[in-house]
């Protein structure tokens, strides 16, 4: 109940009068519904800016139900700075993956792919996300396998010119990951073992024949001695020619399946040339002029490697020279760096075999090949050592008029001669 103190204007004194508090307390309430509609006017207000935003002055429950609204948005405010952060990372993470990663819809459209699946598939995330993954990759290889239901085994299937495992993997009620695998270079390796083994049977198969051949007609007849001798040294020369094949494919295995670079000692190129012709000549055996130019020019790698590939790149230059040719070795410096140039004015090799001059047991005439005991091998050995000592060759070439094998070294691979 309130009073109020009302002065009488005909006297001094004062009379109290009870007034109907009815229009007060509607008064009051309006205040305080007015209050509590501008509290929460500030609360949708302050939601709504962003992280940071100064609070509003609030009092009473108000100030602690803004204190509750306040740790709560801090931490979801945490939440989506951690959320954004591991998606970075997962993208980051996947974007370094040698494989491909595509993220599809429960009806196989596009949400998400990393570079290389990008790569692999043709793909263009900007371009192709939320389409129909069936759409983009045409393959009817592929589109069976999509829509087929059974993903317990990989597909591989070929997409341009790479060939493409795939595997599909469930991971939630309405996604699927799709990982893709390149296993082009796979496939290649597969073909050059199996050419190689079977190249190699080749190669081996000759001499063993002939071996065989002679030994059995030696055991089941009677012979003369000059019979006997002359087969003895067909014999020792198939023998001679199955171990040189054989240490050619050992030699050839090890450079392959080294990682690593080659050692940096300092090798005398120089000397290393001059007993290298002095064997050319010995080859030759009178057959061929030989000439050596050399400047005292070192280089840092490995002396057996860069043995086996100068030797090679001469010996190569004498059997295919006809008798009477010239055979020239020059070394020294250019502008391109320390060169090494074999040349001969041999047969000269036509121009759609030089591209293929380096593969193993390839061969532009294999009878010639056969008659000057070559194993199909020197040059794909030259190839693995060069690379080995970052070096590249060159081989320029017309046919009936000589060759031109010219090997550069790269300035960072030469030796101080203080060394």
């Amino acid at each position: 109940m309130v009073w109020f103190v009302v002065v009488d204007r005909s006297g001094d004194r004062c009379h109290l009068r009870h007034q109907d508090r009815s229009g007060f307390f509607s008064l009051s309430l309006a205040v305080l519904l007015f209050l509590q509609m501008w509290s929460l006017y500030q609360i949708e207000r302050w939601i709504d800016r962003p992280p940071g935003a100064p609070r509003p002055r609030t009092w009473g429950l108000w100030r602690h139900a803004f204190d509750r609204l306040e740790d709560i948005r801090l931490e979801d405010d945490r939440s989506r700075a951690e959320m954004a952060e591991w998606l970075a990372r997962f993208r980051q993470t996947m974007s370094l993956l040698p494989d491909g990663v595509v993220i599809v819809d429960g009806v196989m459209h596009l949400e998400w792919c990393n570079p290389a699946a990008q790569k692999h598939l043709g793909l263009n995330l900007e371009r192709d996300e939320g389409r129909l993954l069936t759409n983009l990759i045409r393959s009817p290889d592929f589109v069976d396998y999509m829509l087929s239901g059974r993903f317990d085994r990989p597909l591989p299937f070929v997409h341009g010119d790479r060939k493409i495992l795939v595997e599909l993997i469930s991971f939630e009620n309405r996604r699927q990951i799709l990982v893709t695998h390149d296993v082009t270079q796979n496939e290649k390796a597969d073909i050059m073992r199996r050419d190689f083994i079977a190249n190699a049977s080749h190669e081996l198969r000759t001499p063993l024949t002939v071996i065989n051949g002679f030994l059995e007609h030696a055991l089941s007849s009677e012979m003369s001695a000059e019979t006997r001798q002359q087969q003895l040294r067909l014999m020792a020369e198939q023998a001679q020619r199955m171990h040189r094949l054989v240490a050619d494919m050992l030699t050839l295995t090890r450079l392959e399946s080294l990682v690593q670079q080659a050692s940096a000692d300092t090798v005398r190129i120089k000397p290393l040339l001059n007993r290298l012709v002095e064997e050319a000549m010995a080859l030759s055996a009178g057959r061929h002029s030989i000439s050596l130019m050399a400047q005292e020019v070192d280089l840092k790698g490995n002396h057996d490697e860069l043995e086996s590939a100068f030797a090679n790149l001469l010996s190569n230059a004498v059997r295919y020279t006809p008798e009477g040719g010239h055979v020239a070795v020059i070394w020294g410096m250019e502008n391109d760096g320390a060169t090494l140039r074999v040349i001969d004015d041999g047969i000269g090799i036509a121009a759609e075999h030089l591209d293929r001059l380096t593969e193993r047991f390839y061969r532009v005439d294999k009878t010639r090949s056969r008659s000057t005991q070559g194993t199909g091998l020197g040059l794909a050995i030259v190839k693995h050592v060069l690379l080995r000592h970052r070096a590249n060759l060159h081989i320029t070439s017309e046919y009936a008029k000589g060759s031109c094998f010219k090997v550069i070294f790269q300035r960072a691979q030469l030796a101080s001669r203080q060394d």
